[in-house]
């Protein structure tokens, strides 16, 4: 079976080493840019068959049309702001696809085009939207009536270095959006917004210590999916990074609005991603941790229960590989083996919560995961 991975990313060139481990497939990744083509061939050593590479413009629907059509099957890992005009060339192609591009714009207007085709399509497929949607999901068939949902997660660096204390484990201008874009929750069946980095609170994991969390907006899908009236995401940072990033977002540095500074106009945020991105860089080596707890209360055969998933995950020094690319991208070769192995046949466009729905795929998804060395440990409560 063929595969293509569009995208030779932080998470895109894990995913294509991962897959080249599978007899059954033949892997080539694509992306404009040479160097990080190259960086995956010298990472690949020892590790699986060889992956063939293709320098191309994927910002071209009709490129990644021609790429995507002598292959089985596609993973989409391009940036978000092209990640929905490349999903629909991959869908007119005819061609099954799990897609980690995070993009903004409603994915359920491919649905009619993915049933047209035939096509599987399976949406943020990472960690978190991915694993944690397919976890509530699972929770949510398991339930007669979910109550509430819970999830925070955070992707930090092991070594705690002055002034931010922290690195961007995936694109920073991701990052800081999800410090400017408004937080949206549901509380007692009704949508509330309230300000990015929001209700601060301390809380200690086991192996990493204590964390702040603060309101993000994560819900993506799972605000529409799923019926519940209690639902937030949060997001976990080391204690102290929310007020620095509030002086910074008040301050106007995250502006996109253009101001004039000794007769030239630039934007605030073009001049912070130039003083600031530089030092959130995650370098080669250096050691990243995803922590993630997802917690759904519902009833069932009328007592109250609480599931709850921990994960806690390092860098791995033998395939050099960052904890979020393990923890994102294996979810996402996971799905796309389940996909091939005949287990998930949904047509259209499913979200991750629609694979919850089937325990069979949840079993086959924390197994394929635990393979790699990436555990979701769960505990089950009554609560009353």
């Amino acid at each position: 079976m063929k595969i293509i991975v569009l995208g030779a990313g932080l998470v895109g060139g894990p995913m294509a080493i991962d897959l080249s481990k599978d007899k059954a497939f033949e892997v080539t990744v694509a992306d404009i840019n040479p160097a990080a083509l190259q960086a995956i061939a010298g990472r690949q050593s020892g590790f699986g068959r060889p992956i063939a590479t293709v320098t191309a413009d994927l910002s071209d629907p009709a490129r990644v049309a021609h790429l995507v059509a002598g292959h089985d099957m596609v993973i989409n890992a391009v940036p978000g702001f092209m990640g929905f005009q490349t999903l629909k060339a991959i869908i007119g192609a005819g061609k099954n696809v799990v897609d980690i591009a995070f993009f903004i714009e409603d994915p359920f207007e491919l649905d009619e085009l993915a049933r047209q085709k035939n096509v599987t399509a399976i949406m943020d497929m990472g960690v978190a939207p991915g694993m944690c949607n397919v976890l509530i999901g699972y929770a949510d068939h398991l339930f007669d009536e979910t109550l509430d949902i819970l999830y925070m997660v955070g992707g930090l660096p092991e070594i705690r270095e002055w002034p931010y204390e922290y690195k961007a484990v995936f694109s920073p201008v991701d990052v800081i959006e999800e410090y400017t874009r408004p937080a949206r929750y549901i509380e007692n069946g009704k949508f509330i917004i309230k300000p990015a980095l929001s209700d601060p609170e301390l809380i200690t994991f086991p192996g990493i210590g204590t964390l702040e969390a603060f309101n993000t907006d994560g819900l993506r899908s799972l605000a529409h999916t799923v019926k519940c009236p209690n639902m937030k995401e949060k997001t976990l940072r080391y204690p102290g990074h929310i007020d620095k990033m509030r002086l910074l977002r008040e301050t106007g540095f995250f502006s996109q609005e253009e101001i004039e500074v000794r007769g030239v106009c630039i934007k605030p945020m073009d001049l912070t991603a130039r003083l600031l991105f530089p030092k959130w860089k995650l370098e080669e080596g250096e050691v990243d941790i995803t922590v993630m707890q997802v917690m759904a209360e519902g009833m069932k055969d009328r007592k109250k229960i609480r599931y709850t998933w921990d994960l806690y995950d390092k860098y791995d020094p033998i395939t050099r590989i960052h904890s979020m690319a393990r923890t994102t991208g294996y979810s996402a070769t996971v799905a796309l083996r389940m996909i091939a192995d005949g287990l998930y046949t949904r047509k259209g466009i499913s979200v991750p919560e629609f694979i919850g729905k089937q325990p069979a795929c949840v079993t086959y998804m924390l197994q394929g995961l635990k393979q790699r060395g990436v555990v979701y440990r769960e505990t089950l409560e009554n609560i009353e």
